[in-house]
């Protein structure tokens, strides 16, 4: 999937990966896409409410070797 920005949010555990997040989201234009990876588990639930609380949309969350992978798209 094509993306604008990316977040290495890898070793971060909650709140952490959703406060960069939201932070590079905030410097994006609408529309764009970011590319988030982390290794915090509990960070598959985060964005899935975060994107529900923010009006952000969720284009896929992955899993695979211990990583978590979410694209989100700017509203």
């Amino acid at each position: 999937m094509n993306f604008d920005k990316e977040l290495d949010a890898r070793g971060l555990n909650c709140p952490l990966p959703i406060l960069r997040a939201k932070k590079a989201l905030a410097e994006m234009q609408g529309g764009q896409v970011l590319r988030i990876v982390s290794t915090d588990p509990g960070s598959v639930k985060d964005f899935a409410a975060f994107a529900k609380q923010t009006g952000n949309e969720l284009l896929s969350s992955t899993e695979g070797n211990k990583e978590f992978e979410f694209f989100m798209k700017r509203k």
